[in-house]
């Protein structure tokens, strides 16, 4: 994959039928909302209820909206990828889990720090090295939006063969070339990563 292929650009600039080729299978069943509602308020509501609710957070095809929650990725003019980006607390499955916050003392509602929650590849067109400068985007579509910093969850595979929902969070490979550190290490195949940018 050449970079000068790739544009990444806020999801409120892609076209939601864009969006939508790029979220199948799984991601099409989630439609990105697991990691926002928490599995309890996700587990229940039915797909057009979720699409319902991305479609009102990304503002697809409005290029003047002020916040969208993630960013999305086009090789050409083929839509391939998608970044969920955005203020860590309104995660509700990431504050609700352990493992981002083992050993750590920090407030769950500061909504200057950021999270990368999710990834989503389309069929077809993984193991081309997306994630790579997805990372890259996130952090500046974060930065540029008044994050003081962006924390990451990903898998450490150990150069394993992993199913690609697993794979959801991220491989570490992409956060450390962004410039990330580890945070902590909280459970054997999770790390947490962060940038700072203050």
């Amino acid at each position: 994959m050449s970079d000068r292929s790739l544009r990444i650009v806020p999801a409120n600039e892609a076209a939601w039928d864009d969006l939508q080729a790029i979220l199948t299978g799984t991601a099409g069943h989630c439609q990105c909302q697991r990691q926002r509602l928490g599995d309890r308020d996700w587990w229940h509501l039915p797909v057009a209820e979720r699409s319902a609710i991305l479609e009102s957070e990304v503002h697809c095809g409005d290029p003047r909206a002020t916040e969208t929650i993630g960013i999305v990725a086009y090789d050409a003019d083929e839509p391939v990828a998608w970044c969920a980006v955005d203020r860590r607390s309104v995660y509700g499955r990431l504050r609700g889990s352990p493992v981002p916050w083992k050993e750590r003392d920090e407030d769950k509602d500061d909504d200057t720090v950021w999270a990368i929650a999710c990834f989503v590849v389309r069929r077809g067109f993984r193991g081309r090295g997306y994630m790579y400068p997805l990372v890259a985007a996130a952090v500046d579509h974060a930065r540029d939006r008044g994050a003081r910093a962006v924390e990451g969850y990903p898998l450490v595979t150990g150069g394993k063969e992993v199913i690609w929902d697993e794979m959801s969070v991220g491989a570490l490979g992409p956060f450390l070339a962004a410039g990330f550190t580890e945070v902590s290490h909280p459970t054997k195949r999770r790390v947490v990563m962060r940038i700072d940018f203050t």
